[in-house]
Formats: structure tokens, C-alpha cells, sequence
């Protein structure tokens, strides 16, 4: 998954303003304690953080 699409996803989800801030400030489990930017930082594939998102906040299947 490019981030583009990535990117698109967590907007169309959450929100154009709340999908930076859901990436900067929320801490997660399913990426090891850590945030959205801090995961892709690190070099975590972005189709593998959408689907720890997906898990997390519990995003229907269509919509993943």
C-alpha cells in the first residue's frame, strides 16, 4: 500500500483533521507502543499499520 492511499484511508475514516492528530498522539498496542508516525518511521509496511488501525478502532471489513 502506498501512504497516499494510506493517508486517504485514515481521512476518509476519521476525518481530515483528526486522522493527523489519531497519528501523532494515539499510542497503540498493535504496533509495539507506539503511534501511527512513529510505526511508518520506523519501518512499518503502511498496509500493516492500516490493518493494526483497522484492529484497534475497530473499522468494519468493508471498509478496509
Amino acid at each position: 500500500m502506498r501512504l497516499t492511499i494510506f493517508w486517504e484511508r485514515m481521512a476518509d475514516h476519521f476525518g481530515a483533521a483528526y486522522a493527523d492528530s489519531f497519528a501523532r498522539d494515539h499510542v497503540m498496542a498493535e504496533l509495539g507502543g507506539r503511534t501511527v508516525h512513529q510505526a511508518l518511521d520506523s519501518g512499518w509496511e503502511a498496509k500493516d499499520v492500516w490493518r493494526a488501525v483497522c484492529t484497534a478502532m475497530g473499522i468494519p471489513a468493508e471498509k478496509r
